[in-house]
């Protein structure tokens, strides 16, 4: 884990066309995606590429992955669950996905740019070549010391997507090793079903507890409803939901 300072980050709502700009308390992220071997070691499972990031892993997986391992060292699990609900206490120093705003910030490492080195030397990507996840630590890190938040794999966050148009749907940063260029930026957003896998997803853990109710580090359960709230009829195809 590498620990990241306080500072502020920009965030972009492409849909809406709307930037705010979220100040973050420290924190403390993953130097490098969970791995194969961590998953497998956790769950009593066989890792085949145990250098790999572990991907096919589903949002909801991620979560009780984050549980397991606070409870393996003793620390108090981030979420509690109701049925396919999950509550995240926010003053829990217990592991835990990270938020957006958390990991653009410690992916940028104070850069303003696209990328926070030339692409090639920091992620895996399709110029590259590749067809499957590559062994973390590969490429360059960024200036925070983390490797891999740019290409690889996508890494799932906190939070919603966009709960107006696609409902539960939860974050994934990044880029991942079959994307190109375009996509592979540090402000790109994509998302998918918190029960579904993705051959290139995967997960980065972070810690930190913070003295608050339903709210920290740039995501509040307040936003989430107002951003889901549609008054009036949507286009047709506005939303795959079928609502």
């Amino acid at each position: 884990m590498a620990r990241i300072g306080a500072g502020s980050v920009t965030l972009h709502d492409a849909r809406r066309k709307a930037r705010r700009t979220v100040e973050l308390e420290p924190f403390e992220i993953g130097v490098y995606p969970v791995t194969e071997e961590q998953l497998a070691e956790i769950l009593g499972e066989t890792s085949v590429h145990p250098r790999r990031p572990a991907v096919e892993v589903s949002w909801l997986r991620a979560i009780r992955f984050c549980n397991a391992v606070s409870e393996w060292e003793g620390l108090d699990p981030a979420y509690s669950f109701e049925g396919q609900d999950v509550t995240w206490h926010i003053d829990s120093d217990g592991y835990r996905l990270p938020t957006e705003a958390e990991w653009e910030y410690a992916c940028r490492a104070g850069s303003t740019g696209a990328h926070y080195g030339p692409l090639a030397e920091v992620a895996w990507t399709s110029g590259d070549g590749t067809t499957t996840p590559q062994n973390v630590g590969g490429k360059l890190p960024n200036l925070n010391g983390l490797f891999d938040t740019l290409g690889n794999v996508w890494e799932w966050c906190w939070d919603l997507l966009d709960p107006a148009r696609y409902g539960d749907y939860r974050v994934f940063r990044g880029g991942g090793y079959a994307d190109d260029a375009w996509s592979v930026r540090a402000s790109t957003r994509r998302g998918g079903p918190p029960r579904a896998t993705h051959e290139d997803v995967g997960f980065r853990l972070a810690r930190g507890g913070f003295d608050a109710t339903d709210a920290a580090q740039g995501w509040s359960a307040v936003a989430d409803r107002e951003r889901g709230d549609v008054d009036g009829p949507l286009p047709s195809g506005w939303t795959p939901l079928g609502r």
